[in-house]
């Protein structure tokens, strides 16, 4: 059952009779109406009546407005505002620039602008490599979106994706000290996207691709990765696969199977279910059934594009036709990036005993997980609300501080197994509730770094 989250906060500047019982008259008529107070504070007193801001969790707009309704029931209470707090964090947006050096002086202007400056840019003009020790390069990476695909909400277009990408933003430089800044463009042409990203990369130093439909992010990822001489990499891609494999790992431990003897169905086969196909071939696994909306992939559908036609050379061994409900027989693992509500108990009584499901469709899983729960041996979602949540904050910070501290050109598979290795191994001692570190457990993010700087260090010497 969905519960209250700051996701959906709102605060209610009440105005209401200064009686004894006044507080616990509020709290009650909200918790009636199934909000959850988070703070009580008295804004205004007098004699006879007091101005109260009480903030509580809701389960969305809908809910709010109930909650709201529940407190003007109350005789001779008045809602005077509602303020929606999500809104109010992002009022005039989540970002700002900020100055590395002092100017106070004139002689701080002329070195950091002109005429000071006219010799940095001749120096960089006959060494351009000088760039990335000279310039933001060195430690900035562009989060570049059309928003064709926002979050599970779909084509919301550039000016809706702003509040995703200023939060990408954020997390960089909060897990990561990264400067990344959005970059939303006002197309979904896959030519204008690849050429205005290849002539905005001179001032990056890796590219981040984000909320990209399926499947031009497929080839706009690879021909960037060939036109640029800096890292490319799509969080929705390779962020979510890092993170699975890494969970996978960890509960293929608490189970004690290995991913040689496991038949994994990976249902969605978009940008992070193709990611995640790829990257667990490296994983040897037993087999791999692909599922879509069109049911179990294989050569024999007349459907296929590259990706689907490639991941149908790839997986299933046995060419098993049918649809999920028929994948998930005698399956070890289950691993969602899908939609949500796709199947229940009756399908995870025909997996295999010690089953894993990764039901991470968001905000509603697959697979309701407390169901799950009942017949799996481990569960995972990308809700913060149960345990396992599989986020890609755990990867994308970290990934990018190694590049950029490496100055690597290019992103390989080795270096986001070694990511995954390494989100792994911050659980020494995985159980089923936690396979897998919280999003604010400072040691990942160096770790990770470490692990990628590692790789990229292997893959410059070479074999």
């Amino acid at each position: 059952m969905p519960v209250p989250g700051p996701g959906y906060s709102l605060t209610a500047r009440v105005e209401a009779p200064a009686s004894a019982s006044i507080a616990g008259d509020l709290t009650v008529a909200i918790g009636r109406a199934g909000g959850v107070v988070t703070a009580f504070d008295v804004v205004e007193a007098r004699t006879a009546t007091i101005v109260i801001d009480i903030t509580c969790n809701a389960l969305g707009e809908a809910h709010a407005r109930s909650i709201t309704e529940a407190l003007e029931a109350l005789p001779e209470v008045h809602v005077r505002k509602v303020s929606d707090r999500t809104f109010l964090l992002h009022l005039g947006g989540k970002l700002a620039v900020e100055s590395k050096v002092s100017l106070r002086t004139r002689d701080d202007l002329s070195r950091a602008y002109t005429p000071g400056v006219a010799r940095v840019c001749q120096a960089i003009a006959a060494n351009p490599a000088d760039a990335r020790r000279l310039t933001i390069k060195r430690n900035t990476v562009a989060v570049v979106s059309d928003g064709s695909a926002v979050l599970g909400l779909g084509n919301l277009g550039a000016a809706a994706a702003m509040p995703v990408m200023e939060g990408k933003a954020a997390l960089f430089k909060r897990f990561a000290g990264v400067d990344a800044w959005p970059v939303c463009l006002d197309t979904q042409d896959t030519e204008e996207i690849i050429r205005t990203v290849q002539i905005l990369a001179p001032a990056y130093g890796g590219i981040n691709l984000e909320d990209i439909a399926a499947p031009r992010c497929f080839e706009i990822e690879h021909r960037l990765r060939k036109l640029l001489d800096i890292p490319v990499f799509h969080d929705d891609q390779h962020g979510t696969a890092v993170v699975v494999i890494a969970a996978l790992r960890n509960a293929l431990r608490v189970v004690g199977k290995k991913a040689a003897d496991c038949r994994i169905v990976v249902c969605g086969v978009g940008a992070a279910g193709s990611a995640i196909i790829r990257l667990l071939q490296s994983q040897n696994p037993g087999d791999v059934l692909a599922v879509d909306i069109a049911g179990i992939v294989h050569p024999g559908r007349d459907d296929l594009d590259d990706n689907l036609a490639w991941i149908a050379a790839h997986t299933n061994r046995d060419r098993v036709v049918g649809g999920l409900a028929d994948a998930l027989v005698g399956a070890d693992v289950f691993i969602g990036v899908s939609a949500p509500d796709l199947f229940g108990a009756d399908e995870l009584r025909t997996m295999a005993p010690g089953a894993v499901v990764f039901a991470l469709a968001n905000p509603d899983p697959e697979v309701d997980p407390v169901v799950a729960a009942q017949h799996a041996a481990v569960v995972a979602t990308g809700r913060s609300d149960h345990p396992n949540q599989i986020n890609n904050v755990l990867a994308f910070p970290g990934v990018f501080r190694g590049l950029l501290d490496a100055h690597a050109r290019d992103i390989t598979d080795a270096m986001l197994l070694a990511a995954a290795s390494a989100v792994a191994d911050v659980v020494p001692e995985p159980n089923a509730s936690f396979i897998v570190p919280s999003v604010f457990d400072a040691a990942v993010a160096p770790a990770v770094a470490e692990a990628v700087r590692g790789a990229a260090a292997a893959a410059a010497v070479g074999p």
